[in-house]
């Protein structure tokens, strides 16, 4: 049986699911706030209950958002001429023909999509909360709704990618993220520096 190495910790696992699964319930349920979508507000026993649930599940993402960063923070704000490369030849995903440079636990994609996701879940954490606690100010709510726009809309165009690649476009990748687990020979090919770090070269 092969060798496994662990990349991702149980509550590293757990979060990460926490975070998707309420960012998609949020983003549905804006939708059907923002296209007036009378089918997906009855699901959730109308416009009023579904507003209660997008609130509240704006502060489990927030919650959960802030959580992560306690595991991804550090690593996404360090770069070398391995992660410059890797950006030169778009990482191998144009083209199986390009040398790419090893790479450490996380890729520079990965490292900026999610300092992307952290400035965009701040904004649209902070503008909801404006429009949640801050109705009679009309300053704060005509900011407020056009900042949650705009971070909503680098969710729109973010998330779809980062799921086509944590899954079609990297097969196995899905695997990883439900076990956290991968074999230690695979993790040495995908992540050499990473394995070189933990003393496993």
């Amino acid at each position: 049986m092969a060798e496994m190495v662990r990349k991702s910790s149980v509550d590293e696992i757990i979060n990460h699911w926490l975070l998707a699964g309420s960012c998609i319930l949020l983003a549905l349920t804006g939708f059907a706030f923002l296209f007036h979508l009378d089918g997906v507000a009855g699901v959730f026993g109308g416009y009023n209950v579904m507003k209660d649930v997008h609130n509240w599940l704006g502060v489990i993402f927030a919650l959960s958002l802030l959580y992560s960063m306690r595991h991804y923070l550090k690593d996404a704000f360090e770069y070398d001429a391995d992660d410059l490369q890797w950006f030169k030849v778009a990482g191998g995903y144009l083209s199986h023909k390009v040398k790419v440079p090893p790479m450490g636990k996380y890729n520079p994609g990965q490292k900026l999509y999610y300092l992307a996701i952290v400035a965009a879940g701040i904004a649209i954490t902070a503008s909801g909360l404006g429009m949640w606690l801050m109705k009679d100010d009309a300053t704060v709510m005509m900011y407020s709704h056009l900042i949650h726009n705009l971070a909503f809309v680098i969710f729109a165009i973010a998330v779809p990618v980062h799921i086509y690649l944590g899954t079609l476009a990297n097969p196995g990748t899905f695997k990883l993220m439900v076990s956290g687990t991968l074999p230690l020979e695979e993790a040495k090919r995908r992540y050499p520096k990473w394995m070189k770090a933990e003393g496993r070269m």
